[in-house]
């Protein structure tokens, strides 16, 4: 049955809401309450539902229904609430407001706080391999989503940036972290969406390398923003990697270099995208909404 689903970037972020709004709901045990609502606090503080969108249409486009992935796309959406809750903590960049809210430690304290990103991290593995979509496909998407995160993955990128701090580090360096820190679990969503429509390995390697510029492009795109942006406009602190001395695409190259990257990124990427997918349109929008987003 052809699949008659108009992806819109609205359409697919009310329906990844709606599928949230069900989880951490009914914790088994009355006393895990404040826990569950910590978790909820931060999985449904809002957000532009990027990884999420990624996962939906790359399932679209591999032959599969968006609705099906709909699991899968909460379970990236869990890791990704998980991975701003540690961020945020006073151990790593100490922030007070994301998304012009409070953060997690700075309502529920610090302790929590980690509990819950711990909790969202391994709700999302139970989400992605519980998703509607064949044995196979969920097992593919659990080991794509586990290889993101990991040693080196996106916790590796962190535990990069860390170390990094404090010394001045190259272009290539800062990639180095930034494609794992940021680009991986980007080019997993992307990868997880082929995988959950069994599209084939080479559409998945496509949506990898899709993923993984886009991971590039939106990260000089933050580091610019906390330059040039303002905090109503973010939603966060801005400013902050200037006051601590962080290694930054804008620090290293300057605006107008910066500008050039994205775009040089951005134009790469769909052309990856249109060498292994036919209905690129939506995706080609969407990357080049990201390169001049605001906030």
């Amino acid at each position: 049955m052809k699949n008659e689903f108009l992806p819109s970037a609205k359409s697919y972020k009310e329906l990844t809401d709606r599928a949230l709004e069900a989880f951490f709901l009914q914790p088994g045990d009355e006393a895990l309450r404040g826990f569950a609502e910590a978790a909820r606090y931060s999985l449904l503080a809002g957000g532009k539902r990027i990884r999420a969108m990624l996962v939906l249409e790359f399932c679209r486009i591999s032959g599969g229904r968006p609705e099906d992935a709909l699991d899968i796309a909460c379970g990236v959406e869990m890791l990704h609430a998980y991975s701003l809750i540690h961020d945020d903590l006073p151990c790593m960049d100490n922030d007070d407001l994301r998304r012009g809210k409070p953060t997690n430690h700075i309502v529920y304290g610090e302790c929590i706080a980690t509990l819950a990103g711990d909790v969202l991290q391994a709700e999302a593995f139970r989400t992605v391999l519980h998703a509607k979509v064949s044995e196979s496909a969920a097992l593919r998407c659990a080991r794509l989503l586990g290889d993101a995160v990991g040693l080196d993955g996106m916790c590796g990128g962190q535990y990069l940036d860390m170390i990094g701090e404090g010394k001045t580090l190259s272009a290539r360096e800062l990639d180095a972290i930034n494609l794992r820190k940021t680009g991986a679990l980007l080019a997993a969503s992307c990868a997880m969406g082929v995988a959950a429509a069994d599209g084939s390995r080479e559409q998945e390697e496509a949506a990898l390398q899709f993923g993984r510029l886009l991971g590039l492009a939106f990260q000089i795109r933050d580091d610019m923003l906390d330059v040039l942006s303002t905090s109503d406009e973010l939603g966060k602190p801005v400013g902050s990697d200037r006051e601590e001395n962080k290694n930054t695409y804008m620090a290293l190259l300057g605006s107008d270099a910066c500008e050039r990257e994205i775009r040089r990124l951005t134009e790469e990427a769909v052309e990856v995208l249109r060498a292994a997918f036919a209905d690129t349109a939506f995706l080609e929008a969407f990357a080049a909404q990201l390169a001049e987003r605001k906030n």
